[in-house]
C-alpha cells in the first residue's frame, strides 16, 4: 500500500531538519564541473569526463540550458553548463539546432555527448521538470535537485521520472543530487532514477532519493535485460516503497548506501540480474534484498552489511527474500578499484556528504567527510582500504617519479607525434615529447587529454609523466588512444605500468587537479 502524500512530506521535512541540525545543508558548491571524482562503472569503457575541456556557460532557465546545447559547433562539442535558480515548465521551451534535439516538457539530452550540467551559486532546482537522457554518452549531472516530476496529473514531464535514461546510453555519472517526490504512483509520480533499453556504465554517487513510491529501475520488463554495469554508492534512500533499485538482468555494484524506511521491498534482483552488495546500512525497513513480485530469479553477493530493525517476508512462488539469514548465491567480479567505508559509519558519512548543496564533499575512505580539492573535485587520496582491481583497469594510488628509466623513450621516435583535447595559450602538445623539462603542455582548464601517437603501432607497457613546477595533476586514466580502452587509473605523476599493449596512440586523461596541470614530458616505453 502506498502511503499518503502527507506522510511523505512530513518525512521530507524531518530529513531537512536533520540536515540543518548537523550543519551541512548550506555549504556552497564548487563553481566548476567536478569530473575528478568519477567512480564505479562510469570509469569504464573509456571513462566519463562530461564537458571537460569545453566552454563553460551559465543558465538559469530550461530554455537557456537547451540553447547552450543547440549553440555548440556539433552535438559532441564538450560543454559545461552551470545552472542556478529554479528550472520549471514556465521557463523551459524547445530550442532547435543542428547540435541538439530538445523538448518543452523536460530537459532533453538526446543524441548528444560530452556534456556536464552542474548546479552553482545558491543551488539549482528542477521543479516538476525531469531530466531525460536518450541515445547519448559521456554525461555528468551534478549538484542539482529534481523534485515532484509527474507522469499523470499536471504538469507532465519525462514520463514521471526525475532522471530517466533510455535507448543506447553510455557512460553517465550522476553525483551529489537530490531526487524527491511527494508520493507514489497514485499521486502521479513514477521513478526517481530509471534506466531502460540498453543503458550501461553508469554511476550514482553521494545522492539522496526520498519520499517516492519507486526509487528506480534497471530494465523496463523481464525481457529488457541488456542494461547493466551500474554502480550505486554513498546514497541515502529514505521513505520509499520499493525499487532501490529494481534490477532486471545485468550487473549492479551497490556499496556504502544508507537505506531507511523502505516500505515494501528494497534491492530487487530478478531476471538473472547479479548484484554485489557491500557494506550498506539498512534500517527500519522490510525485505531490503531479494527477488520480489516475479518467479524470474535474480542473484546477489553480500558482505559487510548491517541490518538494523529489518523485517522479512516468508518465501513464496513470486517472492524470495534474502533474509533473515542473508548469504551470497553468486559471485560478481568488479573491474575497478574502490574504497569501502565500514558499514557502521555509513549513516553519518552519508548524512554529511549526500545530496545537492553539500559542497561536493566525499568520504576519505575512513568514514570522514572531506572537501574536494581546488578546481574539479575528486575523492581524497590515500584511502585506508581498497579492493584489488582487475589487471585491465588497475589502480595506482600515487606513482613515484622515475629519474632514469631504462629502455628507449618511444616518444622521441622519428614517427612520434602528440595531440590533445585543448591547450592553454603559450603551450604546445609537442612540448611533452621534446626531451626538455622546461617546456610543458597545459589544458585550457583543470582537466584534459594529452596523447603521444605514432604512424605505426608500438608496444607500450610503461609511461613516465613528468610535471613542471607548480603543476597539480590529481586523478587520471591512461587510455589506449586507438580503442578508448582504459589501461590504468590512478592519481599523481611518475611511472605508470600496465599490461603490454600494441597501439598507435596512448592518452593520459587528467580528470582532476589541485593546480593547473603542467605536463613537461610524456615518456613511453616498451617495458
Amino acid at each position: 500500500m502506498k502511503r499518503p502524500v502527507a506522510v511523505r512530506l512530513s518525512a521530507a521535512l524531518a530529513g531537512t531538519a536533520l540536515a540543518a541540525a548537523v550543519g551541512v545543508a548550506l555549504q556552497a558548491p564548487q563553481a566548476a564541473a567536478a569530473t575528478g571524482g568519477v567512480t564505479g562503472y562510469a570509469t569504464q569503457n573509456g571513462g566519463t569526463t562530461g564537458g571537460a575541456g569545453g566552454a563553460t556557460v551559465q543558465a538559469s532557465t530550461g530554455t537557456a540550458i537547451h540553447a547552450a546545447l543547440c549553440n555548440r559547433a556539433s552535438s559532441s562539442t564538450p560543454i559545461i553548463i552551470q545552472v542556478s535558480g529554479t528550472i520549471n515548465h514556465g521557463n523551459t521551451t524547445k530550442v532547435s539546432g543542428d547540435s541538439c534535439n530538445t523538448a518543452a516538457d523536460k530537459i532533453e539530452l538526446k543524441e548528444i555527448s560530452n556534456v556536464t550540467i552542474i548546479g552553482v551559486g545558491g543551488g539549482a532546482v528542477f521543479d516538476q521538470l525531469g531530466i531525460h537522457i536518450r541515445d547519448s554518452s559521456n554525461i555528468i549531472i551534478q549538484n542539482v535537485t529534481v523534485r515532484n516530476v509527474k507522469k499523470s496529473g499536471s504538469p507532465l514531464s519525462n514520463g514521471g521520472d526525475a532522471i530517466g535514461m533510455e535507448s543506447t546510453v553510455r557512460r553517465v555519472w550522476v553525483d551529489h543530487v537530490t531526487l524527491e517526490a511527494s508520493g507514489g504512483e497514485s499521486e502521479g509520480y513514477d521513478g526517481l532514477f530509471d534506466m531502460k533499453d540498453d543503458v550501461q556504465y553508469v554511476t550514482l554517487s553521494y545522492s539522496i532519493l526520498r519520499n517516492s513510491g519507486r526509487g528506480g529501475l534497471i530494465g523496463s520488463s523481464e525481457s529488457d535485460t541488456g542494461n547493466g554495469f551500474i554502480t550505486f554508492h554513498h546514497n541515502y534512500y529514505s521513505n520509499i516503497d520499493s525499487r532501490t533499485p529494481l534490477l532486471r538482468g545485468g550487473i549492479a555494484h551497490i556499496y556504502n548506501n544508507h537505506y531507511s524506511g523502505l516500505v515494501e521491498s528494497g534491492i530487487n534482483s530478478r531476471a538473472g540480474a547479479r548484484a554485489k552488495v557491500d557494506n550498506n546500512y539498512f534500517q527500519n525497513s522490510k525485505d531490503v534484498l531479494g527477488t520480489f513480485y516475479t518467479s524470474e530469479a535474480g542473484y546477489w553477493q553480500v558482505s559487510g552489511n548491517i541490518f538494523n530493525n529489518v523485517t522479512w517476508s516468508s518465501p513464496g512462488s513470486e517472492n524470495n527474500p534474502a533474509g533473515p539469514n542473508v548469504v551470497s548465491n553468486t559471485t560478481v567480479s568488479i573491474p575497478y578499484a574502490y574504497t569501502l567505508d565500514a558499514a557502521s559509519c555509513v549513516p553519518s558519512v552519508v548524512a554529511a556528504t549526500a545530496g545537492a548543496n553539500k559542497g561536493l564533499q566525499v568520504s576519505n575512505g575512513s568514514c570522514t567527510p572531506v572537501s574536494p580539492t581546488a578546481g574539479p573535485s575528486s575523492p581524497a587520496p590515500s584511502p585506508s582500504r581498497s579492493t584489488a582491481p582487475s589487471p585491465s583497469a588497475s589502480s595506482v594510488p600515487s606513482p613515484q617519479p622515475s629519474s632514469s628509466p631504462s629502455g628507449t623513450n618511444l616518444s622521441l621516435a622519428s614517427d612520434a607525434g602528440a595531440d590533445g583535447s585543448s591547450k592553454a595559450s603559450g603551450t604546445s602538445y609537442g612540448y611533452v615529447k621534446d626531451g626538455n623539462l622546461s617546456t610543458f603542455w597545459s589544458p585550457t582548464g583543470a582537466t584534459g587529454d594529452i596523447s603521444v601517437k605514432w604512424s605505426s603501432a608500438k608496444t607500450v607497457s610503461r609511461i613516465v609523466i613528468r610535471e613542471a613546477s607548480g603543476s597539480g595533476i590529481g586523478s587520471w586514466q591512461v587510455l589506449n588512444g586507438a580503442t578508448g580502452a582504459v589501461l590504468k587509473s590512478g592519481s599523481g605523476s611518475g611511472t605508470i605500468t600496465f599490461s603490454a599493449t600494441s597501439t598507435t596512440k596512448v592518452t593520459l586523461r587528467i580528470t582532476s587537479s589541485s593546480a593547473t596541470p603542467n605536463v613537461a614530458e610524456f615518456e613511453t616505453y616498451a617495458s
